[in-house]
Order: structure tokens, then C-alpha cells, then sequence
């Protein structure tokens, strides 16, 4: 009989690899159709909800679901485990409760659409995540917390994490209470792209996947940057459409590169 964790590889493997090839398919529709909430919203997509409400729910089922999935293994987590659980948790109590309560988007909605897919996705990614977790399937090297390979994958997490963290402040201090508008960003990153709250976003889940090294890390890293990378794009064709001194160059979301 296979222990508990061999089947689990058994089970969602496969899956995962579709899971993958769906990320890499629908790259190119997203470079063509950019989700219309933020800056890019437009009517036409059904029901509307509150801005502030939307982050919450979609970014929330992220944080429950992996928690859920890594404690109904009912065994207890390795120290390894315990550290990619934290990591995961920073991210994500800051994106569900911390980020959305600090926006000054008073007024703004989001197509219920929109929130409904961003569950679904947040959904998938953190119960096979968690389900990994919980039943310790992290390769995070061979001498643990200690490894090479798990010091490199805390290492690109942290700097991905202080990235996109510097980037949000940037961008929310360029708004004040009663202003609906957008400014242009400067300082610190801005001044080589025009997304580096995605950068640092992208950064931090491949620090993920190379700590972990398993395929559900990888399978989120990969969706990870097939979401925003064509994000960054639309962003910043947006930047140079309504800013005529934009700065042109910046690149969109890795610098000196694209």
C-alpha cells in the first residue's frame, strides 16, 4: 500500500500538468482581453460589487483554503512545512485584510465575474497547495530549512515580498482620501518599469516553487506570471496613453527586458 503522500503525487499529478497547459493557453487571450477592473474597467460585464469587499472575499479563500487543505492531513507539519505555511500567510493576510482595508477606492466596483473567477483560481491554487503541505511533499533540499536550495527559495520569496510591498506603499500614497484619479509613480523600482508591485509579485512565488519544489508551487509561479505579465503590458500601454511625458524608458515589467 502506498503511504499517504505517494498517493497524493498519484492523484493530482497529471492534473497539475493540465493545470499548467490551461496557465500557458490562455496566456495569449490575456494579452488580448485585459480583466476589466482597476483602471481597465468597462461596462458590459454584468453585476458590479464593491471594490474593497471583491479583494477580500477572492484574496481570502486563498489564505482558508490552504490552511483547510495543510490541516486535514491531521498530521504534524515539518519545520520545512511550517515555513512554507508562513510564507504563504504573509502574502496572503496582507493581500486579503491589510491591502484592500488601505486602498482609497471609494466608489469603485468590480464585475462580480471578475471576483468570482479570481475564487476559483485562488481556490485551486491553495487547496493543492495546502494538500502538498500538509502532507510534507516539500523538496526543499536535502539538509532542510538549511539547504541551498531552500536559503535561495527564502531568499527570491523576501526580496519578491519587500518589492511588492515597497511598490503597493508607492502606490497608494499617490492618492488621497477624496481623489478617484490615478498619478504617475516615480522612485525606487518605477523608475525602470511600470509594474514593479507585479515584479516583486512574480519574484516571490518563484521563491516559493524553488523552497518548496514540488509542482504545485511550480504550477502557481507559472500562473502567477501568466496573469500579470500580460497585466503589466495593458498597464503600461495605459501609462503612455495618458501620461504624455511617461518616461519611455521604462520598460513594463522586467527590467531592461520587457
Amino acid at each position: 500500500m502506498c503511504c499517504p503522500g505517494v498517493e497524493i503525487v498519484i492523484d493530482l499529478t497529471l492534473w497539475l500538468y493540465v493545470w499548467i497547459g490551461l496557465a500557458v493557453v490562455l496566456l495569449p487571450v490575456q494579452l488580448v482581453i485585459t480583466a476589466p477592473y482597476g483602471r481597465h474597467s468597462v461596462s458590459g460585464w454584468g453585476p458590479m460589487i464593491n471594490n474593497t469587499s471583491a479583494w477580500i472575499a477572492m484574496e481570502l479563500v486563498a489564505l482558508v483554503g490552504f490552511w483547510g487543505a495543510s490541516l486535514h492531513a491531521r498530521q504534524p507539519l515539518s519545520p520545512v512545512a511550517w515555513v512554507a505555511a508562513c510564507l504563504w500567510s504573509v502574502h496572503y493576510v496582507n493581500r486579503a485584510l491589510i491591502y484592500p482595508l488601505r486602498t482609497r477606492t471609494r466608489g469603485k466596483r468590480m464585475p462580480v465575474v471578475v471576483m468570482i473567477f479570481a475564487m476559483l483560481f485562488n481556490t485551486v491554487n491553495s487547496l493543492v497547495n495546502g494538500t502538498y503541505t500538509g502532507a510534507d511533499l516539500l523538496q526543499g533540499g536535502d539538509a532542510g530549512l538549511l539547504g541551498s536550495r531552500s536559503l535561495f527559495g527564502l531568499l527570491l520569496f523576501v526580496t519578491g515580498w519587500i518589492i511588492n510591498l515597497q511598490a503597493d506603499n508607492t502606490l497608494l500614497g499617490l492618492r488621497q482620501a477624496d481623489e478617484q484619479g490615478y498619478s504617475l509613480p516615480s522612485g525606487g523600482l518605477f523608475e525602470r518599469i511600470s509594474c514593479p508591485n507585479f515584479f516583486g509579485e512574480i519574484v516571490e512565488w518563484c521563491g516559493f516553487a524553488v523552497f518548496c519544489w514540488n509542482l504545485p508551487a511550480l504550477a502557481f509561479a507559472i500562473w502567477t506570471a501568466a496573469n500579470l505579465v500580460p497585466r503589466a503590458l495593458a498597464h503600461h500601454r495605459w501609462y503612455l496613453q495618458e501620461f504624455p511625458h511617461y518616461p519611455t524608458t521604462r520598460k513594463a515589467i522586467f527590467p531592461y527586458l520587457l
